[in-house]
């Protein structure tokens, strides 16, 4: 299986980096991991909503673009699914049970996810009703992915 993370923007921080880095590197033990991201559109303050729309649809597009048709899409949305981790542990053995090869996590930008990337996804997964960084997400998105794994294989994961 191939999981692919798929994100609007640059980790800025470098500590965020780091640890991306040690859970991909985990993780690897399991199944291939690729990390991409495309460019994000700089937001002013108190755009009005049809520059939002315009921002969304363009890092929308840029996201697509890295999308393949054969792809199962899950989207992070705050208004999706909310599932606790042996539940996502579950949906991850599902889509390997059916053959999905390739398993896309898609991170919008400060705005989000624009409804085009929304309608693509398979699958609204939510993390939280809170919002969080969106550079912050992919760190603990990549947790979760191991975290997912340890339980696949009935290994011992720290609580």
């Amino acid at each position: 299986m191939t999981i692919r993370i798929l994100s609007v923007g640059k980790i800025r921080e470098k500590y965020l980096e780091e640890g991306i880095r040690e859970y991909a590197k985990r993780i690897g033990r399991y199944c291939k991991l690729e990390i991409s991201s495309v460019a994000d559109e700089k937001t002013p303050d108190g755009a009005p909503a049809a520059e939002e729309e315009k921002i969304l649809a363009k890092e929308g597009e840029r996201l697509l673009c890295l999308i393949r048709d054969r792809d199962y899409v899950i989207a992070l949305d705050i208004g999706g699914t909310a599932l606790d981790s042996p539940g996502m542990a579950e949906k991850l053995i599902g889509l390997m049970a059916h053959g999905r090869s390739t398993v896309d996590f898609v991170i919008g930008g400060s705005l989000g996810l624009h409804k085009s990337v929304l309608d693509r996804a398979d699958y609204r997964l939510s993390f939280s009703k809170m919002t969080f960084p969106h550079q912050l997400m992919r760190l603990i998105l990549a947790e979760q992915i191991y975290r997912c794994f340890r339980i696949i294989n009935h290994e011992p994961y720290h609580k």
